[in-house]
């Protein structure tokens, strides 16, 4: 799509290893998941979206 290869995926993949932290990385992976996940809900037209907040 964009021309990345593999040698380009490993270098974005060290990068934010660098930038984030071993730590946070599965969280990172989590939310941009989460967050495609609730796009293409949106953009299939369903109503119902989950959010990550706590409901009285």
């Amino acid at each position: 799509m964009f021309g990345f290869g593999m040698p380009e995926l490993i270098i974005i993949m060290i990068i934010l290893l660098v930038v984030v932290g071993p730590g946070k990385l599965p969280q990172l992976g989590q939310a941009l998941g989460s967050g495609i996940r609730n796009f293409k809900k949106a953009s299939s037209g369903e109503d119902a979206v989950q959010l990550n907040e706590k409901k009285p």
